[in-house]
């Protein structure tokens, strides 16, 4: 009858001790392999954790679990794991603190989504957001149309840090609210300031059918200019 607690088979299993660079350099391919996932699953794949925390979590968690549920998964690789991981995540933080070029390669940068009431596309292409996760986004902040918002921006952790117009400086907006925005349309039916919805440029349009100034799109809503109420 095999023992239990036979220490080779639990430590190494039937590994030689050779086998431990074949780990080291696994370690290294997968940690590696995560961090690009990762970097271009996009910022709001990972929100609230940086690409880099979210590899270190996932290469632990792998690491640690293994070895607890499998016999012919050794003690001593996982440790071998650990410490790769340990010195791959001091050698990477050394690096984003020295060189600000590899800390924007690895963590991306800030952009901007909002300025002055209207969408910035280029940033929205770049980071693949899709608009009604936005408008959610920027409802927790009781934001009822876009007039309302100066600028908003898109962290490196995948929060969104909105500032806001004063109360007095307010304009017309697209509106974000579900009821408001579901009435967008190609024609319009009477005079007014409409906002794009493609942009959210806002202009005076009379009835029937307009392209925007700005994007040359023709989809509209009517524009809003309620004031906040936190």
């Amino acid at each position: 009858m095999q023992d239990i607690f036979e220490w080779e088979r639990v430590l190494i299993n039937d590994h030689p001790y050779e086998f431990l660079f074949e780990v080291i350099f696994r370690s290294v391919i997968m940690f590696i392999i995560l961090l690009i996932t990762l970097r271009f699953a996009g910022k709001r794949g990972v929100k609230q954790l940086s690409v880099f925390e979210t590899v270190i979590i996932i290469a632990l968690g792998s690491a640690a679990g293994d070895p607890m549920f499998y016999e012919d998964v050794g003690i001593i690789p996982a440790v071998t794991v650990f410490f790769v991981i340990i010195v791959a995540y001091r050698f990477v933080t050394m690096l984003t603190g020295k060189f600000k070029w590899f800390e924007k390669l690895l963590e991306g940068e800030t952009k901007c989504l909002i300025q002055e009431g209207k969408f910035s596309i280029a940033s929205f292409k770049k980071e693949g957001l899709a608009q009604d996760e936005f408008f959610s986004e920027l409802r927790l902040y009781s934001i009822e149309h876009l007039g309302q918002v100066k600028n908003a921006y898109l962290e490196t952790s995948g929060e969104v840090s909105v500032f806001f117009y004063k109360d007095e400086d307010v304009k017309y907006g697209l509106p974000i609210l579900p009821q408001l925005f579901e009435q967008r349309n190609k024609t319009i039916s009477k005079d007014g300031i409409y906002a794009c919805t493609f942009c959210a440029h806002t202009q005076e349009i009379k009835r029937g059918s307009s392209s925007c100034e700005i994007c040359k799109k023709t989809e509209w809503v009517e524009a809003i200019k309620t004031l906040r109420i936190a």
